[in-house]
């Protein structure tokens, strides 16, 4: 199945103060020298014209649908308009515009589900800016979460993915402080994550028999019960489980050797218990060319793996790999599952 025949990457455009619109420029902008899939910009037209004058690029845009996208897409930049209120200054974030971030993800969300768009690809959010708004999810991808649920009447337990060109890597638990992992990590949580994880790995990525290395949570694993009681008492038993149900799983591994090059090749993903453990073997290994991947919600979600940058916002020094490899697994992913929808 082409890109084409199963339609563009709905691409949110985030917070529109930030370095979102100077990523997909620069993206678009590139499309001939490396091979870019076809996206459909959700987002404030004037934004990104303003945003290419500011950086000294001519980009013809283009507002139309998805099918309109595709066709136009080697001419001009195809935008879904989504007007920001407020003005836009890059590098000044303002919680007016914050309608306009939601409405651009509600918008492509509903793309992606009507089979219109083949994936969702979303630009950075600043939190904080959307918290100033009265927003009520603790981030990005619970919201996603909350939209599918809506959609689609079933509950979604959202996995967070870094997926690099050297490794993938879960956390089981994302953004809570260190001191409160031990009790968040329950067998349930940990055996939802393992299987979500390789579900997707079979139906998006094309794996038939995932191999899922598991990390323990203490010092050396434990180290029988010295180190801590939680690798033997929880994680192991629902190993156990994942193993009498024919899931390739083993563990729980110390983390300070799962990580290395050979060790590596002897797993697809590794299912870490807390967010550090797995997020600073993935940047390391892939700081540029890392994709953060949301599994388990009934549509492929990919993002770059960085934040707005506020910072670097119309300044021309913003790198676009990141996004740039977030569209590409977008659309890879959405060719394996030959469409949208689990």
């Amino acid at each position: 199945m082409s890109e084409t025949s199963i339609g563009p990457v709905a691409l949110t455009m985030g917070d529109p103060a930030g370095i979102g619109p100077d990523i997909t420029l620069s993206v678009w902008a590139k499309r001939a020298d490396r091979p870019t899939p076809p996206f459909l910009y959700v987002g404030d037209p004037a934004v990104l014209s303003a945003r290419a004058k500011l950086l000294g690029r001519t980009v013809p845009i283009c507002e139309t649908d998805c099918l309109g996208a595709v066709a136009a897409f080697q001419e001009a930049l195809p935008v879904w308009p989504v007007r920001s209120p407020a003005p836009v200054i890059p590098g000044n974030p303002d919680a007016a515009n914050a309608s306009a971030v939601t409405d651009a993800i509600d918008t492509a969300v509903r793309l992606v589900l009507a089979g219109e768009a083949s994936a969702l690809a979303t630009n950075p959010i600043a939190k904080a800016v959307l918290y100033e708004a009265g927003f009520r999810f603790p981030g990005h991808t619970e919201y996603l979460a909350d939209l599918a649920a809506r959609a689609t009447g079933v509950a979604a337990l959202p996995v967070m993915m870094l997926a690099g060109p050297k490794l993938r890597a879960v956390p089981v638990t994302i953004h809570i402080p260190l001191k409160d992992v031990p009790a968040a990590l329950t067998p349930d949580l940990i055996y939802e994550t393992c299987t979500i994880t390789a579900a997707d790995l079979r139906s998006r990525f094309g794996l038939p028999s995932p191999r899922l290395a598991i990390a323990g949570l203490n010092p050396h694993a434990g180290e029988g019960g010295a180190l801590g009681r939680e690798d033997d008492a929880v994680i192991r038993p629902v190993i156990d489980r994942l193993r009498a149900e024919g899931l390739d799983a083993v563990g729980p591994l110390p983390a300070d050797t799962m990580f290395h090059d050979r060790a590596r090749e002897s797993y697809d993903v590794a299912i870490c218990m807390y967010h550090d453990q797995a997020l600073i073997p993935a940047k390391a290994l892939g700081f540029d060319d890392s994709v953060n991947v949301t599994l388990g919600l009934p549509f492929i979600r990919t993002s770059p793996d960085h934040g707005t940058a506020f910072s670097l916002a119309g300044k021309g020094i913003a790198r676009e790999e990141s996004l740039l490899a977030a569209l590409r697994l977008a659309a890879e992913l959405a060719r394996n599952a030959g469409g949208t929808k689990r």
